[in-house]
């Protein structure tokens, strides 16, 4: 299934929260993305109805499994394209924004030949 990019960086984003943090609330996703809380509520709303997340009666939210999947591949994707525009010579800042516009619209074919390549110059950590 394919979704928004706006959805897959929310959902990448509660997932990078989700690992700093025990509980997370709308607001840890406003203060982080930098966005209205209005416009946090309804993309929360519209992720929850699609089945990407979970709110609980706290209000805390939680990815679901077909929402953790999406989050992941975004977050491996972003980390990996960076590291691929670092190791260019690209500058750290530069990379991690181009490579967060760059996850949503690669292919899969190249996003695997360059971790493919990333692997074998060594690039990547061994979890990746």
């Amino acid at each position: 299934m394919t979704i928004q990019e706006s959805a897959e960086m929310y959902l990448e984003t509660i997932y990078i929260l989700t690992r700093s943090k025990p509980d997370v609330h709308s607001i840890d996703v406003v203060d982080y993305m930098g966005f209205s809380k209005p416009s946090v509520s309804r993309a929360v709303k519209l992720l929850k109805e699609n089945g990407y997340i979970d709110v609980d009666e706290n209000r805390h939210i939680s990815l679901t499994d077909s929402g953790r999947r999406i989050a992941e591949s975004m977050y491996d994707r972003h980390t990996i394209l960076s590291k691929a525009l670092i190791s260019l010579g690209i500058d750290e800042e530069t990379a991690t924004m181009d490579a967060c516009r760059i996850e949503h619209v690669i292919s899969e074919e190249s996003f695997q030949a360059i971790k493919k390549i990333l692997s074998e110059i060594g690039s990547l950590s061994p979890s990746k």
